[in-house]
């Protein structure tokens, strides 16, 4: 039996944001799969390995690229494939859209981490980063806090906010310090290599949601934001030691590992609480391991299913 071909069209009209959340969530309470990671870089260039094993069920692999001159060029930032396999026997069950997948996958995931962290009466959602994957993190912030009312979008090419704030609804802004000191919510999907999001202009109770950094010369927060910030984690495994944001205030002795209070597997379990109070400043690590990939591609083919 020959895999299934997956297409984006087919990725985005099966895993809606709430449905996909949901799944996720719902992942976060089984055992984690078993997981690993290559990364290749030339300059600012990077190809990504990505297998998980969730034993008896499905195994998977992704092969991303991310090359962040490609907006030059016409093409996209973020490439790549997803291969599912029958956890029993091997067979190849799916290939599937990369990139599509890539997207919904992380998105989702910043959201759950909001759903846990965010405060549930959030009005204000700042966008920064107008790149590929911005709409997408925008829409599922939306979905689980559906009381927003104001989206602001920030990027370092001005065409660029007012573009993704055309298509969301949304405002562009040219001075980023103001729009910190107003959003509720801050998700940022970058690929800076020094800080955007400066802590002290961050107001009581916000949620800071960071995607971008993924190696660990990327940051996109201060030292002040993961000391003022309770810091949570998608999973350890692909962000300590990992991530920027993590690693180098973790190296200058700003914080140490045990700033982390917890992941989505102990938030999704109940065995840590998420926010603790509306002023308290919450921030959420999106490092999108492997693992989370193949959660999302087992929730593609249930899904598929269901409705063939």
């Amino acid at each position: 039996m020959k895999p299934v071909l997956v297409d984006a069209d087919t990725v985005h009209r099966t895993l809606p944001f709430a449905t996909l959340i949901d799944d996720l969530d719902a992942a976060h309470r089984e055992q984690p799969a078993e997981i690993g990671r290559i990364l290749l870089e030339k300059g600012d260039n990077g190809c990504l390995l990505l297998p998980a094993w969730q034993d008896g069920r499905a195994l998977g692999a992704k092969l991303v690229t991310s090359f962040p001159g490609n907006g030059a060029r016409g093409r996209p930032t973020v490439q790549g494939v997803y291969v599912l396999f029958d956890g029993c026997d091997g067979r190849p069950l799916a290939v599937i859209d990369g990139e599509a997948l890539t997207f919904r996958k992380t998105a989702a995931d910043s959201a759950l981490g909001a759903r846990y962290l965010a405060r549930p009466d959030a009005h204000t959602l700042l966008m920064i980063g107008a790149g590929d994957l911005a709409p997408w993190l925008i829409e599922a912030h939306r979905c689980v806090r559906p009381d927003i009312e104001r989206v602001l979008v920030w990027n370092r090419t001005g065409e660029r906010a007012e573009r993704l704030a055309t298509l969301c609804g949304g405002e562009a802004v040219e001075d980023l310090d103001p729009a910190l000191a107003e959003a509720d919510i801050i998700s940022s999907a970058t690929g800076s290599l020094s800080p955007l999001i400066r802590g002290a202009l961050l107001r009581k109770g916000a949620h800071v949601d960071l995607v971008g950094g993924f190696t660990p010369r990327m940051r996109e927060c201060d030292d002040e934001t993961v000391q003022r910030g309770s810091v949570f984690v998608d999973a350890p495994w692909s962000t300590v030691g990992i991530a920027g944001d993590l690693v180098q205030p973790m190296e200058s002795g700003a914080i140490d590992e045990q700033a982390i209070r917890g992941d989505l597997f102990d938030l999704a379990t109940g065995r840590i609480s998420g926010r603790s109070s509306l002023d308290e400043i919450t921030v959420f690590k999106n490092g999108g391991g492997a693992h989370l990939d193949l959660m999302t591609a087992m929730s593609l083919m249930q899904r598929m299913q269901e409705t063939a």
